[in-house]
């Protein structure tokens, strides 16, 4: 907690022990932190963004993710990219090369495992008639794969540079700014492995998700 902390530099919106996870699935929680009232907050939602304007929580399942060559214009996504990004945090992603009838996870790491930001989008939804308890969600916004991602997909998430985190967060900040932040991160400071297929089940959790494979 106290790394994170001091890497992102925010307060918790409630108080609570962060816990390792290895295996976040989409519809399950991540962790991001975001601007409120000009101070930089951690807190946890649901990944499948869900906009205001919903009549159900079904939409969730198709926006996980967010291009960025059409977040900023797409319904779905437009409102929230003009006044309510995040920074989602990880150690690391992973993506997955078929091979016949398997389908081999990859693990990404930045700088040997450090933790990073994921530029991402949130949403609160109170329900169709806006009376329900509110449901914080959120979607990774993705971009074109680098020479190392592009190996494994043709498409990886916006890793985000410490000195554009304010920039990302601010509300304030334009929108042709904020599009050239959606960049492939360079390739020099990532590296990739496979790792056990222990991974490809959602329900697993655990070191053994990140195990090498031999």
């Amino acid at each position: 907690m106290s790394v994170l902390m001091r890497e992102f530099e925010f307060q918790m919106a409630t108080p609570v022990e962060f816990l390792p996870r290895y295996n976040i699935a989409p519809t399950q929680t991540i962790a991001a932190v975001l601007n409120r009232g000009g101070q930089r907050q951690c807190d946890f939602f649901r990944w499948g963004l869900i906009p205001s304007w919903a009549k159900d929580t079904k939409i969730a399942a198709s926006l996980i993710n967010a291009r960025a060559e059409t977040v900023a214009e797409k319904p779905a996504f437009r409102s929230a990219f003009k006044s309510r990004r995040c920074l989602i945090l990880a150690d690391g992603y992973y993506e997955w090369l078929r091979e016949g009838k398997t389908k081999q996870p990859y693990l990404y790491e930045i700088s040997e495992g450090q933790p990073f930001a994921i530029a991402g989008l949130w949403e609160t939804w109170r329900g169709p008639t806006g009376d329900d308890a509110p449901l914080q969600t959120c979607s990774v916004i993705t971009t074109e794969a680098n020479p190392l991602a592009a190996r494994v997909h043709d498409r990886m998430p916006v890793i985000l540079h410490p000195a554009d985190y304010d920039a990302w967060l601010k509300p304030e900040t334009d929108r042709e700014t904020l599009k050239q932040l959606l960049a492939p991160f360079e390739v020099d400071a990532m590296a990739s492995r496979p790792v056990s297929q222990f991974v490809n089940n959602a329900r697993n959790e655990g070191a053994d998700c990140v195990a090498a494979w031999e």
